[in-house]
């Protein structure tokens, strides 16, 4: 497996070994040795999640306040841009995003640590995304961030008005959402 830093050095595109042949491919969506050689990271993950969305669907920006989860995020079909807000207030990347594409034909995943907020927009017609969490899932402790902010300025890649749920909509602007110490 091999990695690279994004614009903020803790989240992370994996990119995994992927062996190909006449049948199709094969590769290792996670292990937990080859992860922590790569990254340096030893993670627990407790829970894995599944979505399926479609063209221009924007899920997010979300996060948990108590139980802060980190995700491995990946795409089985089709592709999204997907972004990680970090919300460390001690961090020097604090309140700046990075965001990666991922697709299903590259295999590339997104490793976002505990303390950022999490959210995608789906480029192709339909798009499943996998991801593997470090901690569970607490609907009382989840906020979402404003997606549209301004003072974050993410360039989301969207082909007219994003199609997401009320609660996304009503996302809290940074100046004004909970954060980590």
């Amino acid at each position: 497996m091999k990695f690279e830093r994004t614009s903020i050095p803790d989240v992370l595109v994996l990119e995994p070994d992927v062996f190909r042949d006449a049948r199709g491919f094969f590769f290792e969506s996670y292990n937990r040795r080859g992860f922590a050689a790569a990254t340096g990271l030893d993670v627990e993950f407790v829970q894995d999640n599944q979505s399926r969305s479609a063209r221009n669907v924007l899920r997010g920006l979300h996060y948990q306040v108590r139980q802060p989860q980190g995700k491995l995020v990946r795409v089985v079909a089709g592709e999204i841009w997907d972004v990680a807000v970090d919300l460390r207030r001690g961090a020097p990347s604090f309140g700046r995003w990075a965001a990666a594409k991922l697709d299903a034909a590259s295999h590339r995943m997104l490793w976002i640590p505990p303390g950022f907020a999490h959210g995608f927009v789906v480029l192709s017609e339909q798009a499943d995304v996998v991801y593997k969490a470090t901690d569970f899932y607490a609907p009382q402790h989840e906020r979402t961030l404003l997606w549209s902010d301004p003072a974050i300025a993410i360039p989301w890649p969207l082909a007219g008005e994003p199609v997401m749920t009320d609660k996304d909509r009503r996302g809290v602007p940074l100046a004004g959402a909970e954060t980590f110490d």
